[in-house]
């Protein structure tokens, strides 16, 4: 009777598109899987390009007359290996937020999935916009600022390879963060945890907040810190905008449509 009972309710479990825990894990595991598999060949193949690509980054430094030295047997070695480990994460992060998108989406409801696949798009783009700006923007007022305050002191800035690029790769990711303010405070908004008063509300203290934050990520003068505020607070108030004009869509949306989506 049993077996009869259990052969009767499989079908009716397939039937109402109902994954037991076993399926999920199965489908996990061969996500992940496929994730490793992508990592692992875009690791070789960006290691066999890492001396190109640390020579890229330091002709950077050495247009302002940096020299770069490494200060350890393996330093070079360990460089190329922590490169191509950083540039095979980029080359692999799409493939890896489709597999998370497609891995949630059967259990989100047709809002929470467009909702969560605009935030993954956006949020891949705003932190390459990020990562754009600090290349082209901030590094090179940086790491000028920071040679010309050593100019005439008869000290050749011969900078150790590792630090240099822990330098470079410390900035992308911050502007990249920085970059996702906006896509935050949407997600946030939507899910109803952030209201765009509050955010009005609070607008003076987080000038002294981003204030602080670029003190911290920047050269220590006025100048480079106001390059680094005035973009957050820019972006901040591009969330304000943004978060409200969604929610006024969200609000417009016809009352029917979510029964009918249900």
């Amino acid at each position: 009777m049993k077996n009869r009972k259990n052969k009767q309710d499989q079908p009716k479990a397939e039937k109402d598109g109902v994954m037991p825990l076993s399926g999920h894990l199965r489908e996990l595991r061969n996500r992940l899987g496929i994730c490793i598999v992508a990592l692992v060949a875009a690791f070789l193949i960006a290691l066999y390009f890492s001396q190109d690509l640390i020579s890229f980054l330091t002709d950077m430094g050495a247009v302002y007359g940096y020299e770069f030295i490494y200060i350890s047997p393996q330093e070079l070695l360990m460089q190329q290996f922590s490169i191509a480990l950083v540039a095979a994460v980029c080359l692999c992060l799409p493939l890896i937020l489709y597999h998370l998108w497609a891995f949630i989406q059967p259990g989100l409801k047709s809002d929470e999935n467009v909702l969560f696949l605009a935030a993954l798009i956006s949020g891949l783009l705003f932190f390459l916009i990020g990562i754009f700006f600090a290349y082209k923007v901030m590094l090179p007022f940086m790491l000028k600022f920071l040679i010309d305050i050593s100019s005439g002191s008869g000290i050749t800035a011969a900078v150790s390879v590792e630090k240099y690029l822990n330098f470079l790769l410390t900035i992308f990711l911050v502007f990249g963060i920085i970059f996702e303010l906006p896509v935050i405070s949407v997600l946030l908004t939507q899910m109803g945890l952030l209201k765009v008063e509050w955010m009005k509300k609070a607008f003076k203290p987080a000038i002294v907040v981003i204030f602080l934050i670029a003190a911290v990520v920047t050269p220590p003068d006025i100048v480079s810190q106001t390059m680094v505020a005035l973009p957050m607070m820019l972006l901040y108030q591009f969330s304000i905008l943004l978060s409200s004009l969604l929610l006024r869509l969200r609000r417009k949306k016809p009352a029917g449509s979510e029964n009918k989506e249900e």
